[in-house]
C-alpha cells in the first residue's frame, strides 16, 4: 500500500476518513503541523491530505513552507471554505488540488487515485530536446512541466496546469468548452468552477493573455500579442 498523511484535527470526522482510507492506503492521521512534520522527517510519505484550518499553523501556512523547503509530495487540501479566491490562495500555497467540505468519500479517494497516477517523483526536470509548443515568445513544454517566459524565465507547473495548457497549447486557435475541459483534463465528479480556477491560477502564474475566455463559449490559447 501507499502511504497517506492525513492532517484532520476535527475528532469526529478525522478518524473516520482515517478508517475509510485505509481499506486503500496506509492511512497515518495527525492533528497539527508539528506532529505532520515530525512524520514526514521520520519516513516516506506517497501523498498527504492536510486541513486548512489547522490549530496553531494553519494548513495553508504549512503547505507554504513545505514547498519552500522543497517537499514535493502531492497535497490534497480540505477546506469548508469554497469561493474561487480560496480555492486559489489554496494552490497558490502549493496544494495540488482542493476539495470542499462536506464531500463525498468517492470523490475524495478519486482524487488521491488521479493525484499519484499522475505524480512524477522525479519531474519537472528540464529536457530541451522534448516537444515543445511555441506561441508569443513563450515556450512550452508539457514533458518538464515548465513554461519558459520571455520576462522571467523558467516557470514550474503542476500536472493539472501542465494537463490543461497542453488541451488548449495541441489546438490553438480552437474554442475549449467547459465541460470538455472537464472531461479531458479533471477527474469525474469535479465542478465547471475547477476549470475556472486552473485558469486563473495558470493566468496569475504566467499572463492575462495565455488564456483567452471567448464570452459564452469556453477558452483557447490566447495570442500574447
Amino acid at each position: 500500500m501507499l502511504r497517506l498523511l492525513l492532517v484532520e484535527d476535527d475528532p469526529r470526522l478525522g478518524p473516520i476518513m482515517r478508517d475509510v482510507l485505509a481499506a486503500d492506503w496506509h492511512t497515518e492521521l495527525v492533528t497539527t503541523a508539528a506532529d505532520g512534520d515530525r512524520i514526514l522527517e521520520s519516513r516516506h510519505i506517497d501523498a498527504m491530505i492536510v486541513d486548512r484550518g489547522l490549530p496553531g499553523r494553519s494548513g495553508e501556512d504549512w503547505v507554504r513552507e513545505l514547498r519552500r523547503r522543497r517537499v514535493r509530495t502531492p497535497i490534497l487540501m480540505l477546506t469548508a471554505l469554497g469561493q474561487l479566491h480560496d480555492r486559489v490562495t489554496g494552490l497558490d500555497a502549493g496544494a495540488d488540488d482542493y476539495l470542499v467540505k462536506p464531500f463525498e468519500f468517492a470523490e475524495l479517494t478519486a482524487r488521491l487515485r488521479a493525484l499519484t497516477r499522475r505524480y512524477d517523483p522525479s519531474a519537472p526536470r528540464y529536457d530541451p530536446s522534448a516537444p515543445r509548443y511555441e506561441f508569443g515568445g513563450w515556450s512550452f513544454s508539457p514533458e518538464a512541466r515548465r513554461i519558459e517566459s520571455p520576462y522571467s524565465g523558467s516557470i514550474v507547473l503542476t500536472a493539472t496546469e501542465t494537463a490543461l495548457l497542453a488541451v488548449l497549447a495541441a489546438e490553438p486557435g480552437r474554442i475549449f468548452s467547459r465541460e470538455e475541459l472537464l472531461d479531458r483534463v479533471f477527474t469525474q465528479g469535479e465542478r465547471e468552477t475547477t476549470v475556472e480556477t486552473y485558469v486563473h491560477y495558470l493566468r496569475r502564474k504566467t499572463d492575462r493573455e495565455l488564456i483567452e475566455t471567448v464570452r459564452g463559449l469556453g477558452y483557447r490559447l490566447g495570442t500574447l500579442g
